[in-house]
């Protein structure tokens, strides 16, 4: 019988988000995430909640509410303008756009549309407004070292990078 997941331990995972609706897989990660567990929140509070207790080899399945985790859609968040006025690197959907308000604020965008004259970004959370499933499975439970207390995940050059809007609550 393995380690269960509770504070302080180190805890490999791969997930997937799918959309609940059309079951389409909307981020994920390809290669094991690790971090310590109530040292380090990088997914919703929910799933850490559902990921206390489990151990190495467990699957599960998480339903979370977008508009609550992420907040409702806004749409006054989405803006199109002339190609034009938009530098070459910036035309392939998918990029992201780092924008500063007149305040100073500053907001990450997703190109997500570019047509022949147009382009689309929109500053929305790729979750908010939708139901999702997070599907995790936990591929390594062990006591956490000092050194990956202090850094709140693994210390090696191994560990993912992870798109931070899929995984921060607002």
């Amino acid at each position: 019988m393995g380690e269960t997941i509770q504070d302080g331990k180190f805890v490999e995972l791969t997930y997937t988000v799918t959309d609940a609706k059309s079951g389409q897989v909307l981020a994920g990660v390809e290669f094991p995430l690790g971090y310590v567990h109530g040292h380090n929140e990088i997914l919703a509070p929910s799933v850490h909640r559902e990921l206390q207790g489990r151990r190495a080899g467990d699957v599960i399945e998480v339903p979370l509410d977008g508009n609550r985790i992420f907040g409702p859609r806004d749409e006054s968040l989405v803006f199109t303008d002339h190609l034009a006025n938009v530098p070459d690197e910036y035309r392939q959907v998918g990029v992201s756009i780092l924008m500063e308000s007149d305040s100073g604020q500053t907001r990450s965008f997703v190109v997500t549309r570019v047509d022949d004259e147009m382009l689309t970004v929109d500053g929305n959370n790729p979750l908010c407004g939708r139901d999702v499933v997070f599907r995790l499975e936990v591929l390594t439970v062990r006591d956490a070292a000092g050194d990956e207390t202090k850094a709140g995940g693994a210390i090696a050059a191994a560990n993912p990078v992870v798109d931070p809007a899929l995984l921060r609550p607002l």
